[in-house]
Protein backbone atom coordinates (compact mmCIF):
# COMPACT_ATOMS: atom_id res chain seq x y z
CA UNK A 1 0.00 0.00 0.00
CA UNK A 2 2.83 2.36 0.89
CA UNK A 3 4.36 2.22 -2.58
CA UNK A 4 1.14 2.29 -4.59
CA UNK A 5 -1.11 4.49 -2.47
CA UNK A 6 -1.30 7.78 -4.36
CA UNK A 7 -4.92 7.26 -5.39
CA UNK A 8 -6.16 6.00 -2.02
CA UNK A 9 -4.17 8.45 0.08
CA UNK A 10 -5.45 11.29 -2.10
CA UNK A 11 -8.98 9.95 -1.63
CA UNK A 12 -8.57 9.83 2.16
CA UNK A 13 -8.17 13.53 2.77
CA UNK A 14 -11.00 14.52 0.44
CA UNK A 15 -13.43 12.99 2.97
CA UNK A 16 -14.89 15.32 5.58
CA UNK A 17 -16.08 12.27 7.53
CA UNK A 18 -13.77 9.96 9.49
CA UNK A 19 -12.54 7.44 6.93
CA UNK A 20 -10.57 4.21 7.29
CA UNK A 21 -9.06 1.76 4.79
CA UNK A 22 -8.72 -1.96 5.54
CA UNK A 23 -6.81 -4.58 3.51
CA UNK A 24 -7.80 -8.17 2.71
CA UNK A 25 -5.92 -9.39 5.80
CA UNK A 26 -8.33 -7.31 7.91
CA UNK A 27 -5.62 -4.83 8.93
CA UNK A 28 -6.01 -1.06 9.10
CA UNK A 29 -3.69 0.44 6.48
CA UNK A 30 -4.84 4.11 6.46
CA UNK A 31 -7.04 6.62 8.28
CA UNK A 32 -7.64 10.29 7.53
CA UNK A 33 -7.26 13.45 9.60
CA UNK A 34 -11.00 13.64 10.23
CA UNK A 35 -10.80 10.20 11.91
CA UNK A 36 -7.99 11.39 14.20
CA UNK A 37 -9.94 14.52 15.16
CA UNK A 38 -13.22 12.67 15.70
CA UNK A 39 -11.83 9.95 17.96
CA UNK A 40 -8.92 11.91 19.47
CA UNK A 41 -6.39 9.26 18.52
CA UNK A 42 -3.23 9.51 16.39
CA UNK A 43 -3.29 7.38 13.24
CA UNK A 44 0.06 5.80 14.13
CA UNK A 45 -1.61 4.02 17.05
CA UNK A 46 -4.06 2.15 14.79
CA UNK A 47 -2.15 1.52 11.54
CA UNK A 48 -1.34 -2.17 11.16
CA UNK A 49 -3.81 -3.21 13.87
CA UNK A 50 -6.67 -5.67 13.41
CA UNK A 51 -9.67 -3.97 11.82
CA UNK A 52 -12.09 -4.42 14.75
CA UNK A 53 -12.58 -6.13 18.08
CA UNK A 54 -15.21 -8.57 16.85
CA UNK A 55 -13.37 -11.44 15.12
CA UNK A 56 -16.39 -13.77 15.39
CA UNK A 57 -18.75 -11.49 13.43
CA UNK A 58 -16.33 -9.28 11.50
CA UNK A 59 -18.07 -7.11 8.88
CA UNK A 60 -14.74 -6.51 7.17
CA UNK A 61 -14.10 -10.23 6.65
CA UNK A 62 -17.65 -10.65 5.32
CA UNK A 63 -17.04 -7.83 2.88
CA UNK A 64 -13.97 -9.49 1.35
CA UNK A 65 -16.01 -12.67 0.95
CA UNK A 66 -19.00 -11.01 -0.76
CA UNK A 67 -17.64 -7.65 -2.08
CA UNK A 68 -21.02 -6.17 -1.16
CA UNK A 69 -21.19 -2.56 0.14
CA UNK A 70 -22.89 -2.22 3.52
CA UNK A 71 -24.30 0.40 5.88
CA UNK A 72 -25.54 0.14 9.44
CA UNK A 73 -24.89 0.48 13.17
CA UNK A 74 -22.13 -1.46 14.94
CA UNK A 75 -20.79 -1.64 18.51
CA UNK A 76 -17.01 -1.22 18.62
CA UNK A 77 -14.17 -0.27 20.94
CA UNK A 78 -11.86 2.58 19.89
CA UNK A 79 -8.98 3.45 22.24
CA UNK A 80 -10.60 1.39 25.05
CA UNK A 81 -13.90 3.28 24.76
CA UNK A 82 -17.17 1.73 23.62
CA UNK A 83 -18.96 3.37 20.69
CA UNK A 84 -22.12 2.75 18.71
CA UNK A 85 -20.89 3.50 15.19
CA UNK A 86 -22.71 4.53 12.03
CA UNK A 87 -20.76 2.83 9.25
CA UNK A 88 -20.75 2.74 5.45
CA UNK A 89 -18.34 0.40 3.70
CA UNK A 90 -17.54 -0.11 0.01
CA UNK A 91 -14.73 -1.48 -2.20
CA UNK A 92 -11.72 0.55 -3.32
CA UNK A 93 -9.08 -0.34 -5.89
CA UNK A 94 -5.55 1.04 -5.59
CA UNK A 95 -3.46 2.08 -8.59
CA UNK A 96 -1.93 -1.41 -8.77
CA UNK A 97 -5.35 -3.10 -8.81
CA UNK A 98 -5.26 -4.23 -5.16
CA UNK A 99 -8.70 -4.39 -3.53
CA UNK A 100 -9.28 -2.57 -0.24
CA UNK A 101 -12.28 -1.77 1.92
CA UNK A 102 -13.08 1.91 2.45
CA UNK A 103 -15.26 2.76 5.45
CA UNK A 104 -16.73 6.05 6.65
CA UNK A 105 -17.32 5.95 10.39
CA UNK A 106 -19.23 8.15 12.84
CA UNK A 107 -20.37 7.71 16.41
CA UNK A 108 -24.16 7.36 16.54
CA UNK A 109 -25.67 10.59 17.75
CA UNK A 110 -23.32 12.75 15.70
CA UNK A 111 -24.58 14.43 12.56
CA UNK A 112 -22.75 13.22 9.50
CA UNK A 113 -21.61 16.76 8.78
CA UNK A 114 -19.87 16.88 12.22
CA UNK A 115 -21.43 20.33 12.64
CA UNK A 116 -24.19 21.17 15.11
CA UNK A 117 -24.92 24.35 13.19
CA UNK A 118 -24.56 23.53 9.49
CA UNK A 119 -23.07 26.49 7.66
CA UNK A 120 -25.13 27.80 4.79
CA UNK A 121 -23.25 30.52 2.92
CA UNK A 122 -24.59 33.18 0.58
CA UNK A 123 -26.12 36.62 0.17
CA UNK A 124 -27.82 36.35 -3.24
CA UNK A 125 -31.58 36.80 -3.56
CA UNK A 126 -31.94 33.13 -4.60
CA UNK A 127 -30.09 32.00 -1.47
CA UNK A 128 -31.98 34.34 0.89
CA UNK A 129 -35.27 33.14 -0.59
CA UNK A 130 -34.21 29.50 -0.06
CA UNK A 131 -33.13 30.11 3.53
CA UNK A 132 -36.44 31.84 4.33
CA UNK A 133 -38.37 28.83 3.00
CA UNK A 134 -36.15 26.42 4.94
CA UNK A 135 -36.89 28.36 8.14
CA UNK A 136 -40.63 28.07 7.47
CA UNK A 137 -40.29 24.37 6.72
CA UNK A 138 -38.40 23.86 10.00
CA UNK A 139 -41.17 25.53 11.99
CA UNK A 140 -43.77 23.10 10.65
CA UNK A 141 -43.80 19.36 11.20
CA UNK A 142 -44.96 18.23 7.74
CA UNK A 143 -42.82 16.13 5.37
CA UNK A 144 -40.45 18.22 3.25
CA UNK A 145 -39.18 17.24 -0.19
CA UNK A 146 -35.99 18.90 -1.42
CA UNK A 147 -35.64 18.93 -5.20
CA UNK A 148 -32.51 20.00 -7.04
CA UNK A 149 -29.55 19.00 -9.14
CA UNK A 150 -26.77 16.82 -7.82
CA UNK A 151 -24.31 18.75 -5.69
CA UNK A 152 -26.56 21.68 -4.74
CA UNK A 153 -26.43 20.93 -1.00
CA UNK A 154 -29.69 19.07 -0.35
CA UNK A 155 -28.23 17.17 2.61
CA UNK A 156 -27.03 20.42 4.17
CA UNK A 157 -30.49 21.94 3.67
CA UNK A 158 -32.08 18.88 5.30
CA UNK A 159 -29.81 19.17 8.31
CA UNK A 160 -30.57 22.91 8.52
CA UNK A 161 -34.29 22.06 8.77
CA UNK A 162 -33.54 19.51 11.50
CA UNK A 163 -31.37 21.86 13.58
CA UNK A 164 -34.01 24.61 13.46
CA UNK A 165 -36.96 22.31 14.19
CA UNK A 166 -38.58 21.14 17.41
CA UNK A 167 -36.85 17.77 16.82
CA UNK A 168 -33.37 19.31 17.04
CA UNK A 169 -32.53 17.41 20.24
CA UNK A 170 -33.17 14.11 18.47
CA UNK A 171 -31.06 12.33 15.88
CA UNK A 172 -30.54 13.45 12.29
CA UNK A 173 -30.42 10.06 10.56
CA UNK A 174 -29.47 9.75 6.90
CA UNK A 175 -30.86 6.91 4.78
CA UNK A 176 -29.06 6.51 1.45
CA UNK A 177 -31.81 5.03 -0.72
CA UNK A 178 -29.34 4.13 -3.48
CA UNK A 179 -27.97 1.21 -1.43
CA UNK A 180 -31.27 -0.17 -0.10
CA UNK A 181 -31.83 -3.32 -2.11
CA UNK A 182 -34.35 -6.07 -1.36
CA UNK A 183 -31.98 -7.96 0.95
CA UNK A 184 -30.84 -4.89 2.89
CA UNK A 185 -33.94 -2.71 3.19
CA UNK A 186 -35.78 -4.11 6.21
CA UNK A 187 -32.66 -4.93 8.23
CA UNK A 188 -31.13 -1.47 7.76
CA UNK A 189 -34.32 0.54 8.11
CA UNK A 190 -36.09 -1.46 10.82
CA UNK A 191 -33.26 -3.45 12.41
CA UNK A 192 -33.08 -7.16 13.24
CA UNK A 193 -33.07 -9.53 16.19
CA UNK A 194 -30.21 -11.82 17.12
CA UNK A 195 -30.22 -15.00 15.04
CA UNK A 196 -32.84 -13.74 12.60
CA UNK A 197 -30.59 -14.65 9.66
CA UNK A 198 -27.09 -15.96 8.98
CA UNK A 199 -24.58 -13.45 10.32
CA UNK A 200 -27.01 -11.74 12.74
CA UNK A 201 -24.84 -12.41 15.80
CA UNK A 202 -26.53 -9.69 17.83
CA UNK A 203 -29.65 -7.54 17.78
CA UNK A 204 -29.36 -4.26 15.89
CA UNK A 205 -31.45 -1.10 15.90
CA UNK A 206 -32.55 0.12 12.49
CA UNK A 207 -32.27 3.66 11.18
CA UNK A 208 -36.02 4.22 11.59
CA UNK A 209 -35.78 3.34 15.28
CA UNK A 210 -32.64 5.43 15.74
CA UNK A 211 -34.46 8.49 14.35
CA UNK A 212 -37.22 8.34 16.98
CA UNK A 213 -38.12 11.92 18.04
CA UNK A 214 -35.62 13.17 15.46
CA UNK A 215 -35.41 13.56 11.69
CA UNK A 216 -35.23 10.80 9.10
CA UNK A 217 -33.57 12.09 5.93
CA UNK A 218 -34.28 9.90 2.88
CA UNK A 219 -31.56 10.90 0.44
CA UNK A 220 -32.20 10.20 -3.27
CA UNK A 221 -35.61 8.69 -2.50
CA UNK A 222 -36.30 8.44 -6.25
CA UNK A 223 -33.78 5.57 -6.42
CA UNK A 224 -35.82 3.39 -4.03
CA UNK A 225 -37.12 0.30 -5.91
CA UNK A 226 -40.89 0.24 -6.45
CA UNK A 227 -41.13 -3.10 -4.63
CA UNK A 228 -39.83 -1.51 -1.42
CA UNK A 229 -41.94 1.64 -1.51
CA UNK A 230 -45.08 0.09 0.12
CA UNK A 231 -43.00 -1.00 3.14
CA UNK A 232 -41.68 2.51 3.59
CA UNK A 233 -45.15 4.01 3.16
CA UNK A 234 -46.66 1.77 5.84
CA UNK A 235 -43.95 2.65 8.35
CA UNK A 236 -44.28 6.38 7.66
CA UNK A 237 -48.07 6.39 7.92
CA UNK A 238 -48.39 4.29 11.08
CA UNK A 239 -45.04 4.89 12.75
CA UNK A 240 -45.04 1.17 13.56
CA UNK A 241 -42.63 -1.52 12.39
CA UNK A 242 -41.05 -4.81 13.38
CA UNK A 243 -37.41 -5.76 13.41
CA UNK A 244 -36.47 -8.60 11.12
CA UNK A 245 -37.07 -11.77 13.13
CA UNK A 246 -39.04 -9.88 15.78
CA UNK A 247 -42.60 -10.53 16.93
CA UNK A 248 -43.52 -7.28 18.69
CA UNK A 249 -44.39 -4.00 17.01
CA UNK A 250 -42.21 -1.00 17.75
CA UNK A 251 -43.16 2.65 17.36
CA UNK A 252 -41.03 5.54 16.15
CA UNK A 253 -42.11 9.16 15.76
CA UNK A 254 -39.96 10.84 13.14
CA UNK A 255 -39.87 14.03 11.08
CA UNK A 256 -39.38 13.07 7.43
CA UNK A 257 -37.28 15.05 4.96
CA UNK A 258 -36.53 13.65 1.51
CA UNK A 259 -34.28 14.71 -1.35
CA UNK A 260 -34.06 13.80 -5.03
CA UNK A 261 -32.56 15.04 -8.27
CA UNK A 262 -35.23 13.16 -10.24
CA UNK A 263 -38.61 14.38 -11.50
CA UNK A 264 -40.81 12.27 -9.23
CA UNK A 265 -44.00 13.57 -10.84
CA UNK A 266 -42.87 12.11 -14.15
CA UNK A 267 -41.81 8.89 -12.43
CA UNK A 268 -45.31 8.60 -10.95
CA UNK A 269 -46.82 8.96 -14.43
CA UNK A 270 -44.47 6.26 -15.73
CA UNK A 271 -45.27 3.88 -12.89
CA UNK A 272 -41.78 4.10 -11.39
CA UNK A 273 -42.82 5.75 -8.14
CA UNK A 274 -45.97 5.18 -6.08
CA UNK A 275 -48.42 8.07 -6.23
CA UNK A 276 -49.54 7.65 -2.61
CA UNK A 277 -45.93 7.72 -1.37
CA UNK A 278 -45.19 10.77 -3.52
CA UNK A 279 -48.04 12.76 -1.96
CA UNK A 280 -47.09 11.50 1.50
CA UNK A 281 -43.54 12.85 1.13
CA UNK A 282 -44.05 16.08 -0.85
CA UNK A 283 -46.35 18.09 1.42
CA UNK A 284 -43.80 20.93 1.54
CA UNK A 285 -41.74 20.86 -1.71
CA UNK A 286 -38.65 23.05 -1.96
CA UNK A 287 -36.37 23.68 -4.95
CA UNK A 288 -32.66 24.03 -4.17
CA UNK A 289 -31.18 26.52 -6.69
CA UNK A 290 -28.25 25.52 -8.88
CA UNK A 291 -24.93 27.29 -8.29
CA UNK A 292 -25.14 28.98 -11.71
CA UNK A 293 -28.37 30.66 -10.51
CA UNK A 294 -26.62 32.15 -7.48
CA UNK A 295 -23.18 32.84 -8.97
CA UNK A 296 -22.89 36.07 -6.95
CA UNK A 297 -22.41 33.83 -3.90
CA UNK A 298 -19.14 32.53 -5.36
CA UNK A 299 -16.77 34.79 -3.32
CA UNK A 300 -18.52 33.83 -0.07
CA UNK A 301 -18.46 30.11 -0.92
CA UNK A 302 -14.81 30.23 -1.97
CA UNK A 303 -13.90 32.09 1.22
CA UNK A 304 -15.72 29.53 3.33
CA UNK A 305 -14.08 26.52 1.67
CA UNK A 306 -10.58 28.02 1.68
CA UNK A 307 -10.91 28.86 5.37
CA UNK A 308 -12.02 25.29 6.05
CA UNK A 309 -9.14 23.83 4.05
CA UNK A 310 -6.73 26.21 5.78
CA UNK A 311 -7.84 25.02 9.21
CA UNK A 312 -7.37 21.45 8.04
CA UNK A 313 -3.91 22.11 6.59
CA UNK A 314 -2.78 24.62 9.25
CA UNK A 315 -2.23 27.47 6.82
CA UNK A 316 -4.06 30.40 5.19
CA UNK A 317 -5.10 30.07 1.53
CA UNK A 318 -5.74 33.06 -0.73
CA UNK A 319 -6.86 33.52 -4.34
CA UNK A 320 -6.01 35.98 -7.13
CA UNK A 321 -8.68 38.05 -8.89
CA UNK A 322 -7.97 36.21 -12.16
CA UNK A 323 -8.61 32.85 -10.49
CA UNK A 324 -11.85 34.13 -8.97
CA UNK A 325 -12.95 35.44 -12.37
CA UNK A 326 -12.34 32.03 -13.92
CA UNK A 327 -14.56 30.45 -11.25
CA UNK A 328 -17.29 33.03 -11.84
CA UNK A 329 -17.35 32.30 -15.59
CA UNK A 330 -17.83 28.52 -15.28
CA UNK A 331 -21.37 27.08 -15.46
CA UNK A 332 -20.78 24.51 -12.66
CA UNK A 333 -22.84 21.52 -13.83
CA UNK A 334 -21.71 19.73 -10.65
CA UNK A 335 -22.76 22.69 -8.49
CA UNK A 336 -21.24 23.27 -5.04
CA UNK A 337 -19.79 19.76 -4.81
CA UNK A 338 -17.88 20.37 -8.04
CA UNK A 339 -16.67 23.74 -6.72
CA UNK A 340 -15.44 22.18 -3.50
CA UNK A 341 -13.53 19.44 -5.36
CA UNK A 342 -12.05 22.04 -7.72
CA UNK A 343 -10.81 24.14 -4.79
CA UNK A 344 -9.38 21.10 -3.00
CA UNK A 345 -7.31 20.31 -6.07
CA UNK A 346 -6.25 23.95 -6.36
CA UNK A 347 -4.91 23.93 -2.80
CA UNK A 348 -2.68 21.00 -3.81
CA UNK A 349 -1.42 22.68 -6.98
CA UNK A 350 -0.89 26.26 -5.81
CA UNK A 351 2.39 27.88 -4.72
CA UNK A 352 2.79 29.54 -1.32
CA UNK A 353 -0.89 28.85 -0.54
CA UNK A 354 -1.98 31.43 -3.14
CA UNK A 355 -4.31 30.06 -5.83
CA UNK A 356 -3.79 31.54 -9.29
CA UNK A 357 -5.70 31.04 -12.52
CA UNK A 358 -3.48 28.15 -13.68
CA UNK A 359 -4.23 26.26 -10.45
CA UNK A 360 -7.95 26.17 -11.30
CA UNK A 361 -8.61 22.92 -13.17
CA UNK A 362 -12.22 22.55 -14.27
CA UNK A 363 -12.69 18.79 -14.27
CA UNK A 364 -16.10 18.60 -15.95
CA UNK A 365 -17.42 20.11 -19.16
CA UNK A 366 -20.92 20.45 -20.53
CA UNK A 367 -21.21 19.08 -24.03
CA UNK A 368 -23.25 17.14 -26.53
CA UNK A 369 -24.18 13.52 -25.99
CA UNK A 370 -21.74 10.97 -27.32
CA UNK A 371 -22.96 9.40 -30.54
CA UNK A 372 -22.04 6.03 -32.06
CA UNK A 373 -19.19 5.99 -34.53
CA UNK A 374 -17.38 9.00 -33.07
CA UNK A 375 -14.60 6.88 -31.54
CA UNK A 376 -12.41 4.80 -33.79
CA UNK A 377 -10.23 2.00 -32.41
CA UNK A 378 -6.64 1.79 -33.62
CA UNK A 379 -4.54 -1.03 -32.27
CA UNK A 380 -4.80 -1.07 -28.49
CA UNK A 381 -6.12 2.45 -28.21
CA UNK A 382 -8.78 4.74 -29.60
CA UNK A 383 -8.88 8.07 -31.40
CA UNK A 384 -11.67 10.57 -31.83
CA UNK A 385 -13.01 10.90 -35.33
CA UNK A 386 -13.26 14.38 -36.80
CA UNK A 387 -16.96 14.64 -37.52
CA UNK A 388 -16.89 18.33 -38.29
CA UNK A 389 -19.16 19.05 -35.31
CA UNK A 390 -17.69 21.81 -33.16
CA UNK A 391 -20.09 21.24 -30.25
CA UNK A 392 -18.88 17.72 -29.43
CA UNK A 393 -17.07 17.41 -26.12
CA UNK A 394 -13.90 15.30 -26.51
CA UNK A 395 -13.62 14.81 -22.74
CA UNK A 396 -17.03 13.10 -22.71
CA UNK A 397 -15.91 10.80 -25.50
CA UNK A 398 -12.71 9.84 -23.69
CA UNK A 399 -14.61 9.25 -20.47
CA UNK A 400 -17.18 7.09 -22.27
CA UNK A 401 -14.46 4.95 -23.85
CA UNK A 402 -12.77 4.52 -20.46
CA UNK A 403 -16.05 3.45 -18.82
CA UNK A 404 -16.71 0.96 -21.63
CA UNK A 405 -13.29 -0.59 -21.03
CA UNK A 406 -14.14 -1.02 -17.34
CA UNK A 407 -17.52 -2.54 -18.22
CA UNK A 408 -15.70 -5.13 -20.28
CA UNK A 409 -13.03 -5.66 -17.60
CA UNK A 410 -15.53 -6.22 -14.79
CA UNK A 411 -18.28 -7.79 -16.91
CA UNK A 412 -20.71 -4.99 -16.08
CA UNK A 413 -20.29 -5.13 -12.27
CA UNK A 414 -21.15 -1.54 -11.31
CA UNK A 415 -19.74 -1.84 -7.80
CA UNK A 416 -16.27 -2.70 -9.07
CA UNK A 417 -16.44 -0.15 -11.91
CA UNK A 418 -17.38 2.63 -9.48
CA UNK A 419 -14.61 1.53 -7.12
CA UNK A 420 -11.91 1.76 -9.78
CA UNK A 421 -13.18 5.22 -10.75
CA UNK A 422 -13.28 6.26 -7.07
CA UNK A 423 -16.89 7.39 -7.39
CA UNK A 424 -20.17 6.21 -5.89
CA UNK A 425 -22.49 3.85 -7.74
CA UNK A 426 -25.00 6.70 -7.83
CA UNK A 427 -22.51 8.94 -9.64
CA UNK A 428 -21.63 6.11 -12.02
CA UNK A 429 -25.33 5.58 -12.78
CA UNK A 430 -25.70 9.26 -13.71
CA UNK A 431 -22.59 9.11 -15.90
CA UNK A 432 -23.98 6.09 -17.75
CA UNK A 433 -27.24 7.95 -18.39
CA UNK A 434 -25.49 11.15 -19.46
CA UNK A 435 -23.21 9.29 -21.88
CA UNK A 436 -25.95 6.93 -23.13
CA UNK A 437 -24.00 3.83 -22.14
CA UNK A 438 -25.92 0.61 -21.49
Amino acid sequence: MQTNSFTLNSLLETHDLPFIIVNAAQQVVAVNRAWENHFGQARESILGNACCNNPVDCRHRRFFQTLEPYAGLFNETVDEREYLLKVRGYPLLDTDGTLYLGESVLTAGASESLDKNPKMVGTSSAFINLKTKLQKAAQSNVPVMLNGETGTGKELAAEFIHRKSQNAEGEFVIVDCTVLGEDLFESELFGHEKGSFTGAASAKKGLFELADKGTLFLDEVGELPVSLQPKLLRALESGQFRRVGGTSSLTSTVRVVTATHRNLGEMVRNGLFREDLFYRLSVFPLEIPALRDRIEDMPALVGYFLKSFGQRDHCVYSMTKAAMQKLMQHKWPGNIRELKNCLQLATCLCTNHNIDVLDISIMRRQGATLKPGMIERRGQGAVIKDTGASNINPLDMIEAEFIRSLIKKYQGNRKLIASEMNISERTLYRKLNRLNIN
